[in-house]
């Protein structure tokens, strides 16, 4: 058993609520030297109507303590926090955790109440914003809710219940059904239903003192349920039984949660209301027969009826739905409990469950299996589990240094290889022909013949990203091939403009080196290669012309040639690429005349990444 710890509870219910595990755990710890706080219920909903009963009892625990907080017994204390009533807002969150935290740290400065063990059992934004702001020794979640079906404003839980797990030490559960669900989210998940104080219910079971006063004038045999009356209890099914068996009284102890009026003309049913927990064994030992009568749904497939321990401790026999928990129960437990899966099966259940109450070696074993799920057992092992997490985090603690070694060996071990890969890389693509073999397929480069036309396409920014890149080039190249006599027209393509319109400023070089105005003709609007193919087709077929050749860079003919062979396919064209590209030269020394043996640049890279890029846009966009 854990001793000598500071210990926060985050509750999913109110002190003063049915007693369940989480007052039994929270009690127990503290009769054991820990000190505890128990913080209430900070709601997983906005509050109805119903719940005003529930705010006026809270009000009142607030103004009982201070700033809310209050001490039941030695070692115990009860946090009651106003709220406001927007769990899922969060201007509402924030003030709420702010509120809660400012009361929390100066009670836990006063208290001494330092590296505390945080044991959530409500998974709420909230809850988990408190979490994060509180130095815990140890986090453990115990999910014993499927909020995700519970109601319609508990599915809003989800996102915040997945952190907590997966930020949770422990996580443990109540059923097996949520033990698979938790597993998903945290390796370290342990199946503990609640259990039962068998040491109190077994000191009843030979008490000899007098049945409780309101039992004392209902007629015998009595089928009882101890718990909630609320929206998971099939009264459908409480209606056939006590149609069924008139002789019989049902007995319902525990408060009323949901409405029951279909059973109110029955004279054989009593609702007696809530018990203090230390009454409970009496009125069980005064049961023939005790029943768990749940509908199935999403929400109690997930549910381990902790009431079960309760009568079997008591030697009752029990009689159940068809829930899940109770099958996992039975398989372990020699089919202890009957279980029906229709109304009429529960009928019959009844009553083999009274010719069977009295039998020795039953009795014997339902309070075996009590005793197999007794707190002393459960909240042991759940220690155990605690103070494992404290040895392993000891001990990441004292080797922080062998694990800093390890962690510095580990990452220059992966520097190294990472530098090792990044360098490989990078003589692979500059100091190998690599990137020239894979800009071989763009290249297109045939024999100049006679034609109508040379066609210039200019460069813009082109691959390198400047302007006026290549152009000086391009015309050089087609006016030498133009004093060749290869052709009498030469078009100059392109809508670029920088300071000049790059046409008029290759018209004028073309010019100047020889060229007649007249044997010029400017295509001045194209913004790109599939425009210089388009508008150049057009003055093309204006003038009768099907045969050019095709001035450009080399590395971009392959588009050209797609892009003419998609719209143009009446043009036969030669591609003639400027011979010497500067852009696209390697030489073996710089500007300076040092020797290199870089076999490609940079921005050569770019450039050939470019016509890629470009050839895979204009294939989506359908131009070639």
């Amino acid at each position: 058993m854990l001793k000598n710890e500071n210990i926060i509870c985050i509750s999913s219910i109110d002190w003063d609520f049915i007693w369940q595990g989480h007052q039994e755990i929270m009690s127990r710890l503290a009769e054991a030297g820990n000190r505890v706080l128990f913080i209430e219920n900070t709601g997983v909903r906005v509050p109805k109507i119903r719940d005003i009963p529930r705010i006026k009892e809270r009000l009142k625990n607030w103004f009982r303590g201070i700033s809310g907080i209050r001490q039941l017994k030695h070692n115990l204390y009860v946090f009651s926090p106003i709220v406001l009533p927007f769990p899922y807002l969060r201007i509402g969150r924030r003030i709420n955790r702010n509120f809660i935290l400012s009361i929390l740290e100066k009670w836990m400065k006063i208290m001494n109440f330092n590296n505390p063990v945080v044991w959530a059992f409500l998974p709420t934004p909230l809850s988990l914003d408190l979490i994060d702001d509180l130095n815990y020794k140890v986090l453990i979640y115990y999910c014993i809710d499927n909020f995700r079906v519970s109601s319609a404003a508990a599915k809003k839980i989800k996102n915040s219940e997945i952190k907590l797990m997966r930020k949770a030490d422990l996580v443990f559960v109540t059923s097996k059904e949520l033990y698979d669900y938790c597993l998903a989210y945290n390796r370290k998940v342990y199946f503990f239903p609640f259990a039962v104080n068998f040491q109190k219910f077994e000191k009843a079971r030979f008490d000899k003192t007098s049945i409780p006063e309101e039992l004392q004038n209902i007629k015998k045999p009595i089928i009882g349920y101890i718990g909630g009356i609320h929206k998971w209890v099939d009264l459908r099914l409480i209606k056939e039984l006590c149609q069924a068996y008139p002789q019989y009284s049902f007995v319902f102890v525990g408060p009323i949660q949901t409405e029951v009026s279909l059973l109110s003309n029955f004279k054989n049913i009593y609702f007696l209301g809530k018990k203090e927990h230390n009454e409970l064994p009496y009125f069980i030992k005064n049961f023939e027969v005790c029943v768990i009568p749940y509908l199935i749904t999403d929400y109690t497939k997930n549910v381990y009826p902790t009431k079960l321990n309760e009568y079997h401790a008591m030697a009752k026999p029990v009689v159940s739905t068809d829930l899940p928990e109770i099958a996992y129960f039975n398989a372990e437990n020699n089919n202890l409990v009957l279980v029906a899966k229709t109304n009429t099966e529960f009928i019959n259940c009844i009553s083999k469950a009274i010719d069977t109450a009295k039998d020795e070696k039953l009795m014997e074993q339902r309070v075996a299996s009590a005793l197999k799920n007794s707190w002393d057992r459960i909240i042991e092992q759940m220690s155990g589990l605690t103070e494992e997490v404290f040895a392993e985090k000891n001990k990441l603690s004292l080797d922080w240094k062998e694990n800093f070694l390890r962690l510095y060996r580990t990452t220059r071990k992966k520097f190294l290889k990472f530098a090792f890969i990044l360098s490989s890389i990078y003589l692979l693509m500059f100091y190998t022909p690599l990137f020239w073999y894979l800009a071989s397929p763009l290249k297109i480069s045939q024999l100049p013949k006679k034609a109508d036309c040379i066609v210039v396409f200019a460069g813009g920014v082109g691959e390198s990203g400047n302007a006026g890149q290549g152009y000086e080039e391009r015309v050089g190249y087609a006016v030498e091939l133009y004093k060749e006599g290869y052709a009498r027209n030469l078009i100059f393509s392109s809508g670029y403009m920088y300071v000049f319109e790059e046409p008029l400023v290759m018209k004028a070089l073309a010019v100047s080196l020889g060229v007649p105005e007249n044997a010029i003709i400017l295509e001045d609007r194209a913004s790109g290669t599939y425009e210089n193919v388009k508008f150049t087709e057009e003055i093309l077929s204006k003038n009768g012309w099907e045969e050019i050749l095709l001035v450009s860079s080399p590395y971009h003919m392959r588009r050209v040639a797609l892009v003419f062979n998609k719209i143009a396919k009446n043009i036969k064209a030669k591609y003639v690429p400027i011979k010497n590209s500067f852009y696209y030269s390697h030489p073996n020394e710089d500007k300076f005349g040092k020797k290199f043996i870089k076999w490609i640049r940079l921005y050569q890279i770019k450039g050939i990444l470019h016509e890629y890029l470009g050839i895979l846009y204009y294939r989506w966009k359908g131009w070639i």
